[in-house]
């Protein structure tokens, strides 16, 4: 097992890293901007380092001063989390070459899929289904475009091969606006990706959000630990997760996932992923990998009963993955709300002072965060402060669990986004299951 590892994140998500290697007896190393001193990882961290002021270009995005961090302390691997450097090969690639162990895919595979061109062509390859498109980046000549459209049939969407989070898209509805569409995703994707590629999709106008959650490690071995339902969205940003989805059976989940980890075992793919898809009229249809580990992976835990980090750990020691996929069963339902600095009706961040927190407990509560009584939540990085996740045997009663751990839950000092998850939670479209990506800014908009 690894002996020392650099956490290269920081809030909840560093502490839970933190939380799994302690089980482990891994002794771990908190990196932090000046800003984050006093987060709770790295309070309760081996050791720690100061890696920069509180912007994140110059601290948790400094890829030479995470690695410096790891070899002054004598560190093996470096665990990147969610966001920040966790997607970006080249820091994979540096970490390597540095002589230390990145806990993730290797570098070749997060640069294969995080260019969605060539991601959707390998998943092709793979016999994973993908959505109806240009099978390729789009070229500057607007007949044959506009032709290729047609052939899709419109509504169409634009997307920057390098894009993410929403970002670098841009839906077409007729002919008239197709040039103009492509040129401006163009050049937003040159200057916020860096690659104005750009590429061809239809448009799915009622779709819900599902993903599959793959483990692979090293050794060829490759398993699905199931779905997840991420439809409940606000501007591309999830906002409630909940394991397994709402009317997918048994037979249609093990046929996406068996796809999903075959693809896997094609790209010798290593560590955590997750494949997501658009669903639609009882279709899946690819869109992206996310090479890491996902802000929604505690659902998956409580309904599989696997540590989804714990495994993360061991298969970057090199080691094989403890079980097979007949070992795996899906039992109960775990639902998960993304509790966030801000406030419920502008979503604009509310940073501040917290002068009381209160955790909800109880059966079948887990609360991820790092939060407590006097933390500052800083203005300078996501708002998300913590994760409050519920399980049980059916998916009313995890509701049930949620909406009394919302009530329970106190945090004072900041505005948060508990109020709007209240109204989600008594939605009669939401209690039934199975709403579209679209349905919560429709709501809102009443």
């Amino acid at each position: 097992m690894l002996s020392k590892i650099v956490i290269a994140n920081r809030g909840e998500i560093a502490l839970r890293i933190q939380r799994a290697c302690r089980e482990l007896g891994i002794k771990t190393i908190a990196v932090h901007s000046s800003a984050d001193r006093d987060l709770k990882h790295v309070r309760l961290a081996d050791e720690s380092v100061c890696i920069g002021p509180p912007p994140s270009i110059d601290s948790y995005l400094n890829i030479p001063a995470v690695i410096s961090a790891a070899e002054v302390t004598g560190a093996v691997a470096i665990h990147p989390g969610y966001g920040f450097l966790s997607e970006n090969a080249d820091f994979a690639e540096q970490v390597e070459r540095s002589g230390f162990i990145f806990i993730g895919p290797r570098p070749d595979t997060i640069r294969l899929m995080g260019d969605k061109v060539s991601a959707i062509a390998t998943m092709k390859k793979s016999g994973v289904p993908c959505v109806p498109g240009s099978d390729g980046r789009l070229d500057d000549d607007p007949d044959k475009n506009a032709k290729l459209a047609r052939e899709i049939g419109y509504p169409i969407i634009i997307k920057a091969s390098g894009g993410g989070g929403g970002r670098g898209m841009r839906v077409v509805h007729s002919e008239a606006s197709l040039h103009n569409a492509v040129s401006l995703t163009r050049s937003e994707a040159a200057t916020a990706f860096g690659n104005d590629e750009v590429y061809m999709e239809k448009y799915l106008e009622n779709p819900r959000h599902i993903e599959i959650q793959v483990l692979a490690d090293e050794h060829g071995h490759a398993v699905y630990l199931g779905e997840r339902d991420c439809s409940m969205q606000r501007r591309h940003q999830k906002l409630i997760e909940e394991a397994p989805a709402p009317g997918i059976s048994q037979k249609l989940r093990s046929k996406i996932g068996e796809r999903c980890a075959q693809a896997c075992r094609d790209i010798s793919y290593r560590g955590a992923g997750t494949f997501e898809f658009l669903y639609e009229n009882g279709e899946f249809y690819f869109i992206e990998m996310n090479t890491r580990l996902q802000v929604e992976h505690p659902v998956t835990e409580l309904v599989t009963g696997i540590d989804i980090v714990r495994e993360q750990l061991r298969i970057a020691a090199g080691e094989e993955l403890a079980f097979h996929q007949k070992d795996i069963r899906i039992q109960g339902h775990a639902m998960e709300c993304r509790i966030n600095a801000e406030d419920p009706k502008s979503f604009m961040p509310s940073p501040g002072t917290i002068e009381r927190y209160h955790a909800p407990g109880g059966p079948g509560v887990r609360v991820d965060t790092h939060i407590y009584n006097g933390y500052k939540v800083p203005p300078y990085y996501d708002s998300m402060i913590g994760k409050l996740i519920t399980y049980s045997d059916t998916r009313e009663s995890a509701m049930a669990r949620m909406r009394v751990a919302l009530e329970e839950m106190v945090i004072d000092g900041i505005k948060t986004n508990i109020p709007l998850h209240q109204i989600i939670l008594q939605d009669t479209a939401f209690q039934t299951g199975g709403t579209n990506i679209h349905y919560l800014e429709k709501k809102l908009s009443l």
